[in-house]
């Protein structure tokens, strides 16, 4: 598993926020395979699924709020970073709630398949940063109606709006 050490840092217009500069030696290790989705840890203790992401003057990895603050990491700290190739179907890990539903609705399964890949890993997201199981459930159901809904044309505020009245729904239980 290729290693390295890094120090976070923040883009200037702070669109993306934190990130961890990669090197060139380790990108050329993944030029080979079609995408360049990875599972990194960083400082040996949180492990994520991400992507390589390019900009003007080299690759990095985009790191979430949460992690940043679950490490108590700042700009300039300095991490050590492995990574590894994610052969994960999706590039992350699916939820066992969305992949049942998914299972039970053949429909809504072939729309989310036809979907492009980084549209399915914001979905399963979506699904999988709910802590509670029954609310999991809940949201990838949601997900299963708007796909049929839309005839797999995914619109955001649309699926928004369906995944507010699926909470509303739990909510008069």
């Amino acid at each position: 598993m290729p290693e390295f050490k890094s120090t976070i840092e923040i883009f200037q217009n702070d669109v993306y926020g934190y990130h961890v500069p990669v090197p060139d030696h380790i990108i050329e290790q993944f030029l080979s395979y079609d995408d360049m989705r990875v599972l990194y840890v960083l400082n040996e203790k949180i492990k994520r699924p991400g992507g390589f992401m390019k900009c003007a003057k080299y690759h990095y990895l985009l790191l979430n709020k949460e992690t940043v603050k679950k490490l108590r990491l700042q700009r300039g700290s300095e991490v050590h970073v492995s990574v590894e190739k994610d052969t994960s179907e999706y590039g992350m890990p699916m939820p066992e709630e969305m992949q049942v539903v998914m299972d039970q609705d053949d429909s809504g399964r072939s729309f989310f398949d036809q979907l492009t890949p980084g549209k399915q890993r914001n979905l399963i997201y979506i699904v999988s940063k709910i802590k509670n199981p029954d609310k999991r459930i809940n949201k990838a159901l949601a997900i299963m109606e708007h796909l049929n809904e839309v005839e797999g044309k995914l619109d955001f505020k649309m699926l928004n709006e369906t995944i507010k009245k699926y909470n509303n729904m739990d909510k008069a239980w």
